[in-house]
């Protein structure tokens, strides 16, 4: 034997309680007549009758009051399973996942970390790329990208600010080289072709030869150590400018930046709880 619904019990426990089809079916907002077919299937279902049937109504049989009890237990279950899922759905927990480019941890991870103090059971993990993850396949639940505003269909985009590129230089190099506004007359420490869309890349691949770079990599660690070193100029991340002097900047080389959802996960109390943290990271 086997039930194949939940809706023919939830009927006889409503018949149950109420006494008559008529109650049943008033708070169930059904026909009395779906309430009789359903406790006809019911009964046929278990082999059992679970009702006597009278002209004041309906009274539980033997068989009726265990089914009774049984009914109450599964619904006192079902009611604490939905009241559990509501609570974990409003509460700020769980994994987070956010991608954001990899100079941008100096004024991200601020955020992010005070998000995590009001929030212990919230796990981040925070992924720094120069690629493109995809919200719509689960790579991130929060992406920061920089440049044109993504166009996808299920992406909810907010501005994040801006990015104004600088071109620094060491004490040392500044008081060899100067600070002449000719692009030749530098330089330079440059990131790799995954840098290649930056503004003040595109702005200075026009404007310079090979023989003015001196160092080419992914690694902003690497591009700083040789800034330092007063070897060449070049761009380094949002708050590690201390100890350099700008040498270079253009109001053309500004990266807008973006806050970026799916539509499926931007309501959920963690991704809003994000947002509203990481807003104003860049004011």
């Amino acid at each position: 034997m086997r039930i194949e619904t939940w809706d023919d019990i939830r009927v006889a426990l409503a018949v149950a309680r109420a006494g008559t089809v008529s109650g049943a079916a008033a708070e169930l907002g059904v026909h009395h007549a779906t309430v009789i077919r359903r406790i006809d299937m019911l009964e046929t279902a278990l082999k059992a009758r679970l009702f006597q049937r009278h002209s004041r109504g309906y009274t539980l049989t033997e068989a009726g009051r265990v089914m009774l009890a049984a009914a109450v237990a599964a619904d006192e279950r079902f009611s604490q399973m939905a009241a559990q899922i509501a609570g974990s759905v409003r509460r700020i927990e769980g994994d987070l996942l956010v991608t954001s480019l990899p100079e941008l941890a100096e004024r991200i991870m601020p955020r992010l970390t005070d998000l995590m103090r009001a929030h212990p059971d919230l796990r981040i993990s925070y992924v720094t790329d120069v690629r493109l993850f995809r919200l719509d396949v689960g790579e991130a639940h929060v992406a920061i990208r920089a440049g044109a505003s993504p166009t996808e269909p299920d992406y909810i985009v907010r501005p994040l600010g801006q990015m104004q590129h600088v071109l620094y230089g060491s004490p040392d190099y500044v008081a060899r080289h100067g600070t002449a506004d000719d692009p030749r007359a530098h330089r330079y420490a440059l990131p790799g072709v995954e840098g290649a869309g930056a503004p003040f890349m595109r702005w200075l691949t026009a404007r310079i030869g090979p023989e003015n770079i001196v160092l080419t990599s992914n690694d902003g660690a690497a591009r700083e150590a040789v800034i330092r070193a007063g070897l060449a100029i070049g761009a380094v991340a949002p708050g590690q400018e201390r100890g350099l002097v700008p040498v270079m900047s253009h109001p053309e080389w500004v990266s807008p930046l973006w806050l970026v959802t799916h539509v499926d996960l931007h309501r959920t109390p963690k991704v809003q709880a994000a947002l509203t943290a990481l807003r104003g990271a860049f004011d």
